[in-house]
Protein backbone atom coordinates (compact mmCIF):
# COMPACT_ATOMS: atom_id res chain seq x y z
CA UNK A 1 0.00 0.00 0.00
CA UNK A 2 1.25 3.29 -0.75
CA UNK A 3 1.58 6.57 1.06
CA UNK A 4 -1.61 7.67 -0.11
CA UNK A 5 -3.51 5.08 1.21
CA UNK A 6 -1.72 4.63 4.40
CA UNK A 7 -3.98 3.91 7.18
CA UNK A 8 -2.76 3.01 10.91
CA UNK A 9 -2.81 -1.17 12.09
CA UNK A 10 -6.10 -2.21 13.81
CA UNK A 11 -4.84 -1.94 17.57
CA UNK A 12 -3.48 1.66 16.38
CA UNK A 13 -7.06 2.38 15.26
CA UNK A 14 -8.18 0.67 18.29
CA UNK A 15 -6.24 2.70 20.86
CA UNK A 16 -7.44 6.11 19.08
CA UNK A 17 -11.09 4.90 19.48
CA UNK A 18 -11.04 4.35 23.12
CA UNK A 19 -9.26 7.77 23.52
CA UNK A 20 -12.10 9.49 21.08
CA UNK A 21 -14.65 7.60 22.81
CA UNK A 22 -13.64 9.02 26.32
CA UNK A 23 -13.13 12.46 25.22
CA UNK A 24 -16.79 12.47 23.50
CA UNK A 25 -18.21 10.80 26.61
CA UNK A 26 -16.70 14.03 28.30
CA UNK A 27 -19.69 15.43 26.83
CA UNK A 28 -22.58 12.90 27.20
CA UNK A 29 -22.06 11.38 24.17
CA UNK A 30 -22.22 7.85 23.60
CA UNK A 31 -20.14 7.08 20.71
CA UNK A 32 -20.31 3.09 20.61
CA UNK A 33 -24.61 3.59 20.09
CA UNK A 34 -23.50 6.43 17.16
CA UNK A 35 -22.17 3.58 15.55
CA UNK A 36 -24.70 0.93 15.81
CA UNK A 37 -27.56 3.55 14.62
CA UNK A 38 -25.28 4.94 11.88
CA UNK A 39 -24.86 1.40 10.31
CA UNK A 40 -28.26 0.43 10.67
CA UNK A 41 -29.77 3.42 8.88
CA UNK A 42 -30.20 1.88 4.83
CA UNK A 43 -29.10 3.67 2.38
CA UNK A 44 -30.19 3.57 -1.20
CA UNK A 45 -27.33 2.56 -4.60
CA UNK A 46 -28.63 4.18 -7.41
CA UNK A 47 -27.55 1.74 -10.26
CA UNK A 48 -27.53 4.65 -12.81
CA UNK A 49 -23.84 5.69 -11.63
CA UNK A 50 -22.25 2.86 -13.40
CA UNK A 51 -23.55 2.94 -17.02
CA UNK A 52 -23.73 6.93 -17.04
CA UNK A 53 -27.55 6.44 -17.44
CA UNK A 54 -27.61 4.95 -20.42
CA UNK A 55 -30.27 2.38 -19.59
CA UNK A 56 -30.77 -1.35 -21.11
CA UNK A 57 -33.66 -0.74 -23.32
CA UNK A 58 -32.82 -2.87 -26.59
CA UNK A 59 -35.07 -0.56 -28.83
CA UNK A 60 -34.14 2.00 -30.74
CA UNK A 61 -35.31 5.70 -31.10
CA UNK A 62 -34.33 6.50 -27.57
CA UNK A 63 -33.68 10.20 -27.13
CA UNK A 64 -32.98 12.94 -24.05
CA UNK A 65 -36.52 14.08 -23.09
CA UNK A 66 -35.60 15.66 -19.81
CA UNK A 67 -31.92 16.42 -19.72
CA UNK A 68 -30.36 13.83 -17.89
CA UNK A 69 -26.64 14.53 -18.96
CA UNK A 70 -23.14 12.83 -17.33
CA UNK A 71 -20.63 14.52 -18.50
CA UNK A 72 -16.73 12.94 -18.94
CA UNK A 73 -15.74 9.67 -20.78
CA UNK A 74 -13.62 8.01 -18.10
CA UNK A 75 -12.87 4.05 -19.11
CA UNK A 76 -14.80 1.32 -17.65
CA UNK A 77 -18.49 2.41 -18.33
CA UNK A 78 -21.05 -0.53 -17.68
CA UNK A 79 -22.33 -1.87 -20.82
CA UNK A 80 -25.32 -4.52 -19.56
CA UNK A 81 -26.57 -5.74 -16.51
CA UNK A 82 -24.59 -7.86 -15.54
CA UNK A 83 -21.70 -5.34 -15.42
CA UNK A 84 -23.88 -3.15 -12.98
CA UNK A 85 -24.60 -5.79 -10.86
CA UNK A 86 -20.79 -6.29 -11.09
CA UNK A 87 -19.82 -2.52 -9.91
CA UNK A 88 -22.35 -2.67 -6.93
CA UNK A 89 -21.71 -6.10 -5.94
CA UNK A 90 -17.92 -4.39 -5.55
CA UNK A 91 -19.51 -1.13 -3.87
CA UNK A 92 -21.54 -3.45 -1.53
CA UNK A 93 -18.01 -4.70 -0.01
CA UNK A 94 -16.20 -1.19 0.21
CA UNK A 95 -19.17 1.20 1.88
CA UNK A 96 -20.16 0.13 5.33
CA UNK A 97 -23.41 -0.36 7.08
CA UNK A 98 -26.72 -1.20 5.42
CA UNK A 99 -27.33 -1.11 1.71
CA UNK A 100 -29.93 -0.88 -0.93
CA UNK A 101 -30.16 -0.86 -4.61
CA UNK A 102 -32.29 1.86 -6.73
CA UNK A 103 -33.16 0.78 -10.17
CA UNK A 104 -35.03 2.87 -12.92
CA UNK A 105 -37.81 1.28 -15.02
CA UNK A 106 -35.16 1.67 -18.65
CA UNK A 107 -32.89 -0.99 -16.81
CA UNK A 108 -35.54 -3.24 -17.72
CA UNK A 109 -33.84 -6.60 -18.97
CA UNK A 110 -36.57 -8.18 -21.75
CA UNK A 111 -33.72 -9.72 -24.14
CA UNK A 112 -33.94 -9.36 -27.65
CA UNK A 113 -37.36 -8.63 -27.28
CA UNK A 114 -38.52 -5.15 -27.48
CA UNK A 115 -41.00 -4.23 -24.60
CA UNK A 116 -41.89 -0.57 -24.48
CA UNK A 117 -42.14 0.98 -21.36
CA UNK A 118 -46.10 0.77 -21.00
CA UNK A 119 -45.86 -3.57 -20.85
CA UNK A 120 -43.13 -3.55 -18.32
CA UNK A 121 -43.57 -5.98 -16.19
CA UNK A 122 -41.87 -8.02 -13.08
CA UNK A 123 -40.42 -10.63 -14.85
CA UNK A 124 -38.38 -7.83 -17.09
CA UNK A 125 -36.42 -7.42 -13.60
CA UNK A 126 -35.86 -10.92 -12.44
CA UNK A 127 -32.14 -10.63 -12.85
CA UNK A 128 -32.55 -7.78 -9.88
CA UNK A 129 -34.28 -9.27 -7.79
CA UNK A 130 -32.38 -12.45 -7.80
CA UNK A 131 -29.03 -10.55 -7.50
CA UNK A 132 -30.48 -8.31 -4.81
CA UNK A 133 -31.70 -11.60 -3.29
CA UNK A 134 -28.15 -12.97 -3.15
CA UNK A 135 -26.89 -10.05 -1.92
CA UNK A 136 -29.25 -9.98 0.80
CA UNK A 137 -30.33 -6.62 0.39
CA UNK A 138 -33.63 -4.32 -0.29
CA UNK A 139 -34.58 -2.92 -4.25
CA UNK A 140 -36.07 0.61 -4.55
CA UNK A 141 -37.47 1.39 -8.08
CA UNK A 142 -37.80 4.08 -10.54
CA UNK A 143 -40.16 5.39 -13.24
CA UNK A 144 -38.19 6.66 -16.06
CA UNK A 145 -40.21 9.26 -18.11
CA UNK A 146 -37.41 10.81 -20.27
CA UNK A 147 -34.97 9.64 -22.62
CA UNK A 148 -38.06 8.33 -25.04
CA UNK A 149 -39.57 9.22 -27.95
CA UNK A 150 -43.21 10.04 -26.01
CA UNK A 151 -40.85 12.67 -23.68
CA UNK A 152 -39.38 14.31 -26.64
CA UNK A 153 -41.18 17.59 -26.48
CA UNK A 154 -40.64 18.05 -22.51
CA UNK A 155 -43.96 16.61 -21.46
CA UNK A 156 -45.22 13.32 -20.25
CA UNK A 157 -48.10 13.11 -17.41
CA UNK A 158 -49.12 16.50 -18.34
CA UNK A 159 -49.35 16.42 -21.72
CA UNK A 160 -52.09 17.76 -23.94
CA UNK A 161 -52.29 14.93 -26.40
CA UNK A 162 -54.45 12.48 -24.38
CA UNK A 163 -52.67 9.27 -25.59
CA UNK A 164 -49.44 10.25 -24.80
CA UNK A 165 -50.89 10.94 -21.01
CA UNK A 166 -52.30 7.16 -21.13
CA UNK A 167 -48.85 5.90 -22.30
CA UNK A 168 -47.43 7.44 -19.09
CA UNK A 169 -49.97 6.07 -17.06
CA UNK A 170 -49.86 3.01 -17.92
CA UNK A 171 -46.24 3.22 -17.40
CA UNK A 172 -46.55 4.33 -13.87
CA UNK A 173 -49.40 1.48 -13.21
CA UNK A 174 -46.51 -1.23 -14.83
CA UNK A 175 -43.86 0.12 -12.58
CA UNK A 176 -45.88 0.04 -9.50
CA UNK A 177 -46.24 -3.29 -9.81
CA UNK A 178 -43.08 -4.14 -10.41
CA UNK A 179 -42.53 -2.30 -7.30
CA UNK A 180 -44.52 -4.58 -5.31
CA UNK A 181 -43.16 -7.64 -6.77
CA UNK A 182 -39.66 -6.24 -5.58
CA UNK A 183 -40.89 -6.12 -2.18
CA UNK A 184 -43.00 -9.37 -1.96
CA UNK A 185 -39.58 -11.61 -3.26
CA UNK A 186 -37.11 -9.90 -1.28
CA UNK A 187 -39.69 -8.98 1.83
CA UNK A 188 -38.91 -5.54 2.12
CA UNK A 189 -41.06 -2.31 1.11
CA UNK A 190 -39.85 -0.70 -1.59
CA UNK A 191 -40.16 2.67 -2.40
CA UNK A 192 -40.93 3.94 -6.00
CA UNK A 193 -39.98 7.49 -7.18
CA UNK A 194 -41.87 9.16 -9.98
CA UNK A 195 -39.85 11.75 -11.32
CA UNK A 196 -40.94 13.82 -14.97
CA UNK A 197 -39.22 16.26 -16.85
CA UNK A 198 -42.30 18.23 -17.61
CA UNK A 199 -41.96 21.85 -18.58
CA UNK A 200 -41.10 24.92 -20.80
CA UNK A 201 -37.65 26.83 -21.85
CA UNK A 202 -39.40 29.72 -21.95
CA UNK A 203 -42.91 31.47 -20.06
CA UNK A 204 -45.49 29.49 -20.94
CA UNK A 205 -48.70 31.35 -21.62
CA UNK A 206 -50.90 28.72 -19.47
CA UNK A 207 -48.86 27.33 -16.23
CA UNK A 208 -52.22 25.73 -15.34
CA UNK A 209 -53.24 23.83 -17.62
CA UNK A 210 -50.26 20.75 -17.33
CA UNK A 211 -50.72 21.04 -13.54
CA UNK A 212 -54.31 20.44 -13.57
CA UNK A 213 -53.52 17.36 -16.14
CA UNK A 214 -50.56 16.52 -13.69
CA UNK A 215 -53.15 16.16 -10.86
CA UNK A 216 -55.67 13.84 -12.65
CA UNK A 217 -52.74 11.82 -14.27
CA UNK A 218 -51.11 10.95 -10.91
CA UNK A 219 -54.81 10.03 -9.75
CA UNK A 220 -55.30 7.85 -12.09
CA UNK A 221 -52.00 6.14 -11.68
CA UNK A 222 -52.39 5.94 -8.21
CA UNK A 223 -55.96 4.82 -8.38
CA UNK A 224 -57.20 1.70 -5.49
CA UNK A 225 -58.58 -0.14 -9.06
CA UNK A 226 -54.69 -1.03 -9.63
CA UNK A 227 -54.61 -3.46 -6.08
CA UNK A 228 -51.58 -1.83 -5.05
CA UNK A 229 -50.36 -2.47 -1.36
CA UNK A 230 -49.37 0.29 -0.56
CA UNK A 231 -47.29 -1.24 2.83
CA UNK A 232 -45.10 -2.44 0.19
CA UNK A 233 -44.89 -0.02 -3.12
CA UNK A 234 -44.62 3.07 -0.95
CA UNK A 235 -45.10 6.17 -4.10
CA UNK A 236 -43.00 8.87 -3.55
CA UNK A 237 -43.10 12.21 -5.79
CA UNK A 238 -39.81 14.32 -6.54
CA UNK A 239 -39.50 18.22 -7.40
CA UNK A 240 -37.79 19.68 -9.33
CA UNK A 241 -36.89 23.94 -9.96
CA UNK A 242 -35.41 23.68 -13.35
CA UNK A 243 -33.99 21.32 -16.00
CA UNK A 244 -32.26 21.32 -19.04
CA UNK A 245 -35.10 22.22 -21.57
CA UNK A 246 -37.23 23.47 -18.72
CA UNK A 247 -35.83 26.79 -17.49
CA UNK A 248 -38.19 29.04 -17.28
CA UNK A 249 -41.23 26.71 -15.81
CA UNK A 250 -41.33 23.66 -14.35
CA UNK A 251 -44.98 21.43 -13.84
CA UNK A 252 -43.80 19.76 -10.55
CA UNK A 253 -42.34 22.36 -8.78
CA UNK A 254 -42.07 22.00 -5.20
CA UNK A 255 -44.90 23.66 -4.18
CA UNK A 256 -47.12 21.38 -6.37
CA UNK A 257 -45.45 18.29 -5.33
CA UNK A 258 -45.55 19.13 -1.25
CA UNK A 259 -49.58 19.69 -1.36
CA UNK A 260 -49.96 16.74 -3.36
CA UNK A 261 -48.00 14.27 -1.35
CA UNK A 262 -49.87 15.19 1.58
CA UNK A 263 -53.19 15.29 0.75
CA UNK A 264 -52.50 11.28 -1.50
CA UNK A 265 -50.66 10.49 1.67
CA UNK A 266 -47.37 9.98 -0.69
CA UNK A 267 -43.34 10.06 -0.04
CA UNK A 268 -42.39 13.62 -0.34
CA UNK A 269 -38.93 13.15 -2.02
CA UNK A 270 -36.52 16.21 -1.58
CA UNK A 271 -33.20 16.24 -4.15
CA UNK A 272 -30.67 18.29 -2.73
CA UNK A 273 -30.20 19.55 -6.43
CA UNK A 274 -33.19 20.72 -7.09
CA UNK A 275 -33.73 23.80 -5.47
CA UNK A 276 -32.26 27.32 -6.17
CA UNK A 277 -28.21 27.04 -6.82
CA UNK A 278 -27.80 28.57 -3.39
CA UNK A 279 -30.72 26.70 -1.46
CA UNK A 280 -30.16 24.22 1.47
CA UNK A 281 -32.85 21.82 2.10
CA UNK A 282 -32.00 21.28 6.20
CA UNK A 283 -34.28 24.19 7.26
CA UNK A 284 -37.11 22.64 5.29
CA UNK A 285 -37.04 19.35 7.33
CA UNK A 286 -38.34 20.50 10.47
CA UNK A 287 -40.88 22.37 8.55
CA UNK A 288 -42.49 19.94 6.30
CA UNK A 289 -42.31 16.91 8.92
CA UNK A 290 -44.77 19.15 10.79
CA UNK A 291 -47.29 17.95 8.28
CA UNK A 292 -45.42 14.37 6.19
CA UNK A 293 -45.06 11.27 8.44
CA UNK A 294 -41.98 10.51 6.48
CA UNK A 295 -39.29 12.20 3.91
CA UNK A 296 -37.49 10.69 0.63
CA UNK A 297 -33.89 12.74 0.88
CA UNK A 298 -31.78 12.30 -2.52
CA UNK A 299 -28.20 12.79 -1.61
CA UNK A 300 -26.82 15.19 -4.34
CA UNK A 301 -24.29 17.48 -4.80
CA UNK A 302 -25.17 20.51 -6.82
CA UNK A 303 -22.26 22.93 -8.59
CA UNK A 304 -23.86 26.15 -10.13
CA UNK A 305 -27.16 24.00 -11.34
CA UNK A 306 -28.47 20.15 -10.60
CA UNK A 307 -25.06 18.84 -11.80
CA UNK A 308 -25.32 15.51 -9.59
CA UNK A 309 -21.68 15.71 -8.59
CA UNK A 310 -20.21 13.08 -6.21
CA UNK A 311 -21.19 13.34 -2.83
CA UNK A 312 -18.63 14.86 -0.60
CA UNK A 313 -19.02 15.46 3.45
CA UNK A 314 -19.14 19.06 3.28
CA UNK A 315 -21.09 21.57 4.96
CA UNK A 316 -24.52 20.67 2.98
CA UNK A 317 -24.57 17.08 3.92
CA UNK A 318 -23.82 17.55 8.01
CA UNK A 319 -26.14 19.83 7.93
CA UNK A 320 -28.87 17.58 6.06
CA UNK A 321 -28.55 14.57 8.76
CA UNK A 322 -27.84 16.83 11.87
CA UNK A 323 -31.37 18.55 11.27
CA UNK A 324 -32.99 14.49 11.16
CA UNK A 325 -30.82 14.15 14.12
CA UNK A 326 -31.70 17.48 16.12
CA UNK A 327 -35.26 16.65 15.75
CA UNK A 328 -34.95 13.44 16.92
CA UNK A 329 -36.50 12.57 12.95
CA UNK A 330 -34.35 9.55 11.44
CA UNK A 331 -36.42 6.99 11.53
CA UNK A 332 -38.68 9.19 9.49
CA UNK A 333 -35.65 9.34 7.05
CA UNK A 334 -35.95 7.20 3.72
CA UNK A 335 -32.44 7.92 2.28
CA UNK A 336 -31.10 7.29 -1.88
CA UNK A 337 -28.20 8.61 -3.62
CA UNK A 338 -28.52 10.39 -6.57
CA UNK A 339 -25.55 11.39 -8.72
CA UNK A 340 -23.77 10.66 -12.07
CA UNK A 341 -20.08 11.21 -12.75
CA UNK A 342 -18.50 9.75 -15.92
CA UNK A 343 -15.39 11.64 -15.85
CA UNK A 344 -13.60 9.61 -12.95
CA UNK A 345 -14.13 5.88 -12.21
CA UNK A 346 -17.40 5.12 -11.58
CA UNK A 347 -17.14 2.47 -8.76
CA UNK A 348 -14.65 5.31 -7.22
CA UNK A 349 -17.33 7.66 -7.34
CA UNK A 350 -20.08 5.58 -5.70
CA UNK A 351 -17.86 4.68 -2.45
CA UNK A 352 -16.73 8.04 -2.12
CA UNK A 353 -20.97 9.24 -2.05
CA UNK A 354 -22.15 6.57 -0.47
CA UNK A 355 -19.20 6.47 2.25
CA UNK A 356 -19.49 10.33 2.85
CA UNK A 357 -23.54 9.80 3.08
CA UNK A 358 -22.76 7.25 5.68
CA UNK A 359 -20.00 9.48 7.22
CA UNK A 360 -22.36 12.11 7.68
CA UNK A 361 -24.79 10.40 9.63
CA UNK A 362 -22.39 9.18 12.02
CA UNK A 363 -21.21 12.55 12.37
CA UNK A 364 -24.83 13.80 13.09
CA UNK A 365 -25.51 11.02 15.81
CA UNK A 366 -22.20 12.09 17.65
CA UNK A 367 -23.98 15.54 17.82
CA UNK A 368 -23.88 17.25 21.68
CA UNK A 369 -27.50 17.58 20.72
CA UNK A 370 -28.87 17.53 24.78
CA UNK A 371 -25.96 19.83 25.30
CA UNK A 372 -26.36 22.65 22.56
CA UNK A 373 -30.09 22.47 23.11
CA UNK A 374 -29.79 22.98 27.15
CA UNK A 375 -27.77 26.30 26.43
CA UNK A 376 -30.25 27.51 23.53
CA UNK A 377 -33.33 27.30 26.47
CA UNK A 378 -30.99 28.70 29.13
CA UNK A 379 -30.14 31.36 26.90
CA UNK A 380 -26.07 30.82 26.94
CA UNK A 381 -25.74 31.44 23.26
CA UNK A 382 -22.23 31.78 23.63
CA UNK A 383 -21.55 28.35 25.17
CA UNK A 384 -24.18 26.68 22.23
CA UNK A 385 -21.62 28.43 20.26
CA UNK A 386 -18.12 27.83 21.56
CA UNK A 387 -19.46 24.01 21.69
CA UNK A 388 -20.02 23.82 18.25
CA UNK A 389 -16.79 25.25 17.33
CA UNK A 390 -15.33 22.89 19.47
CA UNK A 391 -17.20 20.28 17.95
CA UNK A 392 -15.10 20.93 14.45
CA UNK A 393 -12.03 19.22 15.93
CA UNK A 394 -13.27 16.73 17.91
CA UNK A 395 -11.65 13.18 17.03
CA UNK A 396 -13.98 11.74 14.75
CA UNK A 397 -11.47 10.37 12.06
CA UNK A 398 -11.00 7.77 15.16
CA UNK A 399 -14.68 7.00 15.53
CA UNK A 400 -15.09 6.88 11.82
CA UNK A 401 -12.64 4.63 10.85
CA UNK A 402 -13.77 2.12 13.93
CA UNK A 403 -17.31 2.13 12.65
CA UNK A 404 -15.62 0.86 9.24
CA UNK A 405 -13.74 -1.83 10.90
CA UNK A 406 -16.91 -2.38 13.09
CA UNK A 407 -18.74 -3.23 9.94
CA UNK A 408 -16.19 -4.79 7.96
CA UNK A 409 -15.11 -2.45 5.38
CA UNK A 410 -11.76 -0.64 4.80
CA UNK A 411 -11.03 2.05 7.24
CA UNK A 412 -10.00 5.53 5.64
CA UNK A 413 -8.59 5.42 2.17
CA UNK A 414 -7.58 1.68 2.55
CA UNK A 415 -10.53 0.88 0.17
CA UNK A 416 -8.39 2.75 -2.39
CA UNK A 417 -6.41 -0.45 -3.11
CA UNK A 418 -9.75 -2.78 -3.76
CA UNK A 419 -10.96 -0.12 -6.30
CA UNK A 420 -7.28 -0.14 -7.77
CA UNK A 421 -7.17 -3.56 -8.24
CA UNK A 422 -10.53 -3.74 -9.52
CA UNK A 423 -10.22 -1.00 -12.32
CA UNK A 424 -6.62 -2.89 -13.18
CA UNK A 425 -8.78 -6.43 -13.62
CA UNK A 426 -12.37 -5.47 -14.60
CA UNK A 427 -12.82 -1.77 -15.97
CA UNK A 428 -9.98 -1.79 -17.65
CA UNK A 429 -10.63 -4.46 -19.67
CA UNK A 430 -14.16 -3.13 -21.00
CA UNK A 431 -14.19 -1.94 -24.54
Amino acid sequence: MNANCYVPGDGQLEHAYHMAREWYAAYEVDTDAAIARALEVPISLHCWQADDVQGLETHEGNIDGGGIMATGGYPGRARNGDEIRQDLTQVLTLTPGVLRANIHAFYAETGSTPVDRDALAPEHFARWMDWAAAQKIGLDFNTTFFAHPLAADGYTLSHADPAVRDFWVAHGVACRHIAQAMAERLDSPCVLNHWIPDGAKDSPADRWSPRTRLVASYDRLLAAEHGIDRARCVDAVESKLFGLGSEDYVVGSFEFYSAFALTRKLLLCLDMGHFHPTETIHDKLSALLQFHERLLLHVSRPLRWDSDHVVIFNDDLRAVFQEWVRGGALDRAVVAMDFFDASINRVAAYVIGARATRKALLYSLLDPVALLQACEQAGNHARKLALVEEWKTMPFDAVWHWCCLQAGTPPGAAWLSAVDAYERDVLAKRV
